[in-house]
């Protein structure tokens, strides 16, 4: 595999009140470049943690994550990242949103009509050109996540990180985010990391879901190859023989040989 995304027996310990948190242990992770993967597990398994080592918001307590051959040393342009909550700024608008993140990118390089034109593009690119002077609280939920992706997708990242994008939608929206995504990624052939808690959701976007142990000290238990041919479309795939065996892999992963046992407080 070309390693594009190489993590290498990381480990993550936080210091907390209430002493030493083991939270990831013996993280080893190769993603090639265009690849979609997903991260699973139940709460507290670390999905969260690792993403963040790999954006550059967290380093690790012990080993090395590369990039393109580069420590991963803090957060930059080359990779970006949408979270759960799309993290617009309320007093701009959907196009100024998007506009901040390509001016601090090419900024130095490129000039005004080009920072607009990739703003517009990268807008239109998830169906929200529609909406460029509409601010965040005249847009829907699903809308603002949209911009959110549109925000990333403009600084032309090498990774696409996302942490649970439609997690807060309601399931038709998350249905039709999901399709775009799928679409998005056709086209702009993105390496992508994405956390996620809905098995259907990763069997439908990974080439390969990476099934994480429950926390502490959690781990990779399993990596699982979607082997399913795209495009994928989700009505014809409900009864494929392979999506429904890639389904209850995950399912027995997660329920039978790692079922969660919620601890007292």
């Amino acid at each position: 595999m070309n390693k594009f995304i190489d993590v290498q027996n990381a480990e993550m310990v936080f210091s907390t009140r209430k002493g030493r948190f083991h939270a990831l242990r013996e993280i080893n992770l190769s993603v090639a470049k265009g690849e979609f993967i997903t991260l699973i597990g139940h709460s507290g398994c670390g999905k969260s943690t690792l993403l963040n080592l790999i954006a550059g918001l967290t380093l690790p307590t012990a080993g090395v994550l590369l990039c393109d051959n580069r420590e991963i040393a803090a957060p930059g342009p080359e990779r970006g990242v949408v979270f759960q909550n799309h993290s617009l700024l309320p007093w701009l608008t959907c196009f100024e949103n998007v506009h901040l993140a390509v001016e601090r990118v090419f900024g130095a390089s490129e000039s005004k009509a080009r920072q607009a034109e990739r703003t517009e593009a990268a807008l239109a690119l998830v169906g929200m050109d529609h909406a460029l002077a509409k601010r965040p609280h005249e847009i829907s939920g699903g809308m603002k996540q949209r911009v959110g992706i549109a925000r990333a997708l403009a600084m032309e990242p090498k990774v696409l990180l996302m942490d649970e994008p439609f997690g807060a939608l309601d399931a038709l929206t998350r249905a039709h985010l999901q399709d775009e995504l799928l679409k998005i990624v056709a086209r702009t052939h993105s390496t992508v990391v994405m956390v996620t808690h809905d098995v259907d959701e990763a069997v439908l976007l990974s080439d390969r879901i990476v099934m994480m142990t429950n926390g502490p000290a959690a781990t990779i238990g399993e990596i699982l190859r979607v082997d399913i041919p795209r495009p994928r479309n989700r009505v014809e795939l409900a009864e494929d023989a392979r999506y429904v065996h890639c389904r209850k892999e995950v399912l027995d992963f997660l329920y039978t040989r790692h079922g969660h046992v919620e601890r007292a407080a």
